[in-house]
C-alpha cells in the first residue's frame, strides 16, 4: 500500500501538469481592436448588461454592426449582477432552458428575460450567434469577471452601458453610483477596445434592421488612436444599407495655441522630446488612416466627409452643437493620453472624465440634442516588452511619465486583487 501510494503520487502531478494548463487561456492575441480585426474575420463582441432597460438599445447597436457572412458577429452577452448572499462569486454559463419553467427569483427573471431578448434577436439575424453569461458578484471586482472573460474568448470589443439613464424630462440620473465604479475599471484593466454607450433613446424599434429607412451616424475625429478606433467601427456600420455616416474632422486654425509640456530647465530634457516625438506619430497616423477611408469610400453616397476649422475650446463646442439634429447615434474616441488645444478647457467642468471631453459633453444634460453616445478607447498594449499586443499604431512610450498617460488601457491582472476604483 505504501508503494502504490508513494507511485501515484509520483504519476498524478506530472499529469495533471501536463493536461491542465491554466495559463493558454491567456494566450496572446492580436485581433483586440476593431482597426485590427479581419475585415472577412469574425468579430467578437462583449456586451455588458446591467438591466433589460439596457437590452433594446445594445440590440440596435448590434444590428447597426452590420452582422454578414462574410464578417458574422460573435456576442458573448454578460448580464451583471451584484453578489448578495453568497460567499463566493459565480459565472454561470445558459442553455436554452425549457419553456415553462418559472424563474425563482426577479434575478432570474431578468435573466431570462435578457436571454430571450437575445435569442430572439439570433433567430432573426443568420449571422449572428449569441452566448449569455450572468456574472454574478461584487461591483468591487466585477470589473475581473469582465476582463478575464474578454481575455479568455478573444473578444475584440467591449460595449458597457452608461451608469446614467435619460429621464422624463430629457435629463440624465445617475441609476446607480456603483456602475460607474465597474465601468471605470473595465477602462483601466480591459484586454481589448471598450465602448461606454450613454442611451438617449435608440431603443424599442428593430429599424436598423429594415434597409429602406436610413439611419444617421456621426464621427466627430480630433485624432488619436481612440477616434480612429471609433472611425473603425463606424466604417463597419457604413457597409449597412440602412445607415448613412457622417465624418466631421475638426482641424486646427492658424490662431490655435498648441499645448506644451510642463518647462524644464533642461533643453535636452527626453521628455520633451518624447511628447513632441509622440505628438507628430500621432498626427502622421491620423492623415494615413483619414487619406486611406476616404480613398475607400470616396464613391460611397451614404457617407460624407466634413472638416470643421477651429481654434479653441468654445468653437470646437459650437461647432458640436450646430451639428445637424437628424443625427441617431454619436460616435466619439475618449481620447486618452492626447493633448488637443481644440478641447482645453472642456475638462475643466467634466461630469464624468472616464468620458473623455467631447463625450462628456455630449452626454451631459446641458447638452440640447437627445443623441445616443458611444465613446470608445482603443486597446494601445502594454510596451513592447509584449511583442503582438499593442495595435500597429500604438506608439510605446519609453518614459514613465508619458506612460502614465496610458495606464488607463492595461491588460486586466491573471489573479484578483483590489479594484482601482471603488464605489
Amino acid at each position: 500500500m505504501v508503494t502504490v501510494a508513494v507511485i501515484m503520487t509520483s504519476i498524478i502531478a506530472p499529469i495533471v501538469t501536463h493536461i491542465y494548463k491554466p495559463a493558454r487561456k491567456f494566450i496572446p492575441y492580436k485581433r483586440r481592436t476593431i482597426q485590427r480585426s479581419k475585415p472577412d474575420g469574425e468579430l467578437r463582441i462583449l456586451v455588458c448588461i446591467h438591466t433589460p432597460r439596457n437590452v433594446p438599445t445594445i440590440i440596435n447597436l448590434l444590428e447597426a454592426s452590420h452582422p454578414s457572412k462574410k464578417s458574422p458577429i460573435c456576442v458573448y452577452v454578460l448580464h451583471l449582477v451584484e453578489l448578495t448572499g453568497r460567499a463566493s462569486a459565480m459565472l454561470i454559463v445558459h442553455n436554452t432552458r425549457k419553456s415553462g419553467c418559472p424563474a425563482l427569483n426577479r434575478t432570474q427573471a431578468q435573466s431570462d428575460h435578457i436571454i430571450n431578448a437575445f435569442e430572439n434577436y439570433e433567430q432573426h439575424s443568420s449571422c449572428v450567434s449569441v452566448q449569455p453569461l450572468t456574472a454574478i458578484s461584487p461591483y468591487s471586482t466585477m470589473h475581473e469577471d469582465i476582463c478575464n472573460l474578454a481575455e479568455d474568448k478573444r473578444v475584440a470589443f467591449i460595449i458597457i452601458p452608461f451608469h446614467k439613464q435619460q429621464t422624463v424630462d430629457g435629463g440624465m440620473e445617475a441609476t446607480n453610483p456603483a456602475f460607474r465604479a465597474v465601468n471605470q475599471n473595465v477602462l483601466a484593466n480591459a484586454p481589448c477596445s471598450v465602448g461606454i454607450l450613454v442611451d438617449r433613446g435608440l431603443n424599442g424599434s428593430t429599424r436598423l434592421a429594415a434597409s429602406q429607412v436610413s439611419h444617421h451616424i456621426a464621427v466627430l475625429f480630433f485624432g488619436g488612436p481612440d477616434d480612429r478606433e471609433a472611425l473603425s467601427y463606424a466604417e463597419r456600420m457604413s457597409e449597412h444599407p440602412g445607415i448613412s455616416l457622417t465624418v466631421m474632422r475638426f482641424i486646427a486654425g492658424d490662431e490655435t495655441v498648441e499645448s506644451t509640456v510642463e518647462p524644464s530647465s533642461d533643453p535636452n530634457d527626453p521628455r520633451i522630446l518624447t511628447v513632441i516625438t509622440d505628438s507628430d506619430r500621432e498626427k502622421q497616423l491620423d492623415e494615413e488612416y483619414i487619406n486611406d477611408f476616404r480613398m475607400k469610400n470616396s464613391n460611397d453616397e451614404s457617407i460624407v466627409y466634413t472638416e470643421k476649422i477651429v481654434n479653441n475650446g468654445e468653437e470646437t463646442v459650437a461647432a458640436v452643437r450646430s451639428i445637424d439634429s437628424i443625427h441617431d447615434l454619436f460616435i466619439v474616441g475618449r481620447g486618452q493620453g492626447m493633448i488637443s488645444p481644440l478641447t482645453a478647457g472642456l475638462t475643466d467642468w467634466s461630469e464624468c472624465p472616464e468620458l473623455g471631453a467631447i463625450g462628456d459633453m455630449l452626454a451631459s444634460s446641458d447638452f440640447a440634442s437627445t443623441v445616443s453616445v458611444l465613446v470608445v478607447q482603443q486597446y494601445v498594449g502594454v510596451g513592447p516588452q509584449e511583442d503582438g499586443l499593442g495595435t500597429p499604431d500604438s506608439p510605446a512610450p519609453p518614459i514613465d511619465q508619458y506612460n502614465s498617460l496610458l495606464q488607463m488601457n492595461r491588460r486586466p491582472p491573471q489573479q484578483r486583487g483590489p479594484a482601482m476604483y471603488s464605489p
